[in-house]
């Protein structure tokens, strides 16, 4: 079964957190990532960029979100909120909303932030209340996670996050990889139990 690995990075940090969320699905039995991300938008009003990435996973469509058996959504903190590529993607969902063709799937939310204070509990929130509309089963972080208490750069309850700092640093603490894979392997074993009917 697939988890959607949905995300958008610019400056590559939360795509090296991306990763880390799909080795945690992966390790689990049963479960396969998916990688995807989203285009830039842009202020024209037509389309300037390749249907396909120069380089990079593919991007999202409104299929990848129907056929996956949960979901994993990441974005860099934008004055406290998603990056507005990702909320162009969610805004386009309402024809899986209608179905309800996400309703009881297992999600969960990471985010990548330039300072420590810089948003990140607000961003991931704000990233969750589209996918509560559309039904979909929220996965945190509970303080059972080891390096949740260890952690002295990201790392919330509500998702994996990340500080990149003024160097805009792309490697992550080693704290934060592992509350990426830990976020990764919690959505991944609910979507297995879910699957089984054991949930």
């Amino acid at each position: 079964m697939e988890i959607l690995v949905l995300y958008y990075s610019r400056n590559g940090a939360t795509a090296a957190m991306a990763r880390q969320v799909a080795r945690g699905i992966e390790s689990v039995g049963g479960a396969r990532a998916r990688l995807r991300t989203v285009p830039p938008v842009s202020p024209v009003c037509e389309a300037v960029e390749d249907s396909i990435p120069g380089s990079g996973p593919p991007y999202a469509t409104l299929d990848d979100l129907r056929e996956c058996a949960g979901l994993a959504l990441g974005s860099p903190t934008r004055f406290g909120n998603m990056a507005a590529p990702l909320k162009h993607l969610l805004d386009s969902t309402g024809a899986l909303w209608l179905p309800g063709d996400l309703a009881a799937k297992p999600a969960c939310v990471f985010t990548s932030t330039a300072t420590m204070h810089g948003g990140q509990e607000t961003t991931l929130i704000s990233m969750m209340l589209p996918l509560l509309h559309h039904g979909m089963l929220i996965v945190g972080l509970p303080y059972t996670e080891p390096a949740l208490n260890r952690t002295r750069t990201g790392g919330t309850p509500y998702g994996a996050s990340h500080v990149a700092g003024d160097e805009r640093a792309v490697r992550l603490s080693e704290d934060e990889a592992e509350l990426c894979r830990a976020l990764g392997r919690r959505v991944a074993r609910v979507a297995v139990e879910l699957a089984a009917g054991r949930a």
